[in-house]
């Protein structure tokens, strides 16, 4: 099992960026994809950002892609997701989740994955 704490939320003006973090605990930290995922209030949960075991590999919805990027350092057991040139429609609870595999893809259904965090709150004033 791994318990997943995401940090760096928090009120930012359009434009601006964030960078979020996801701390993994456990020592096989390589042996899961991980994604973020977001809800904002009264919509369903979304996907974001998804990145491989290795690193090799990402996946990203297209309202956000050329805008945040999904990283990760295995060494530190963490994964991250560098969010620019925020916009209101970003605010919303960004969740990280993990998915043990044997496969080098990504994966971007909610359902896939088997391991979330409790979120962190990002808020985009206009």
């Amino acid at each position: 099992q791994v318990v997943l704490v995401e940090s760096g939320g928090g009120l930012v003006q359009a434009g601006g960026s964030l960078r979020l973090s996801c701390a993994a605990s456990g020592r096989t930290f390589n042996s899961y994809a991980m994604g973020w995922f977001r809800q904002a209030p009264g919509k369903e949960r979304e996907f974001v950002a998804a990145i491989s075991r290795s690193g090799a590999n990402t996946y990203y919805t297209d309202s956000v892609k050329g805008r945040f990027t999904i990283s990760r350092v295995n060494a530190k057991n963490t994964v991250y997701l560098q969010m620019n040139s925020l916009k209101p429609e970003d605010t919303a609870v960004y969740y990280c989740a993990a998915k043990p595999t044997a496969s080098s893809t990504y994966y971007y259904y909610g359902r896939q994955y088997d391991y979330w965090g409790r979120g962190t709150q990002v808020t985009v004033s206009s």
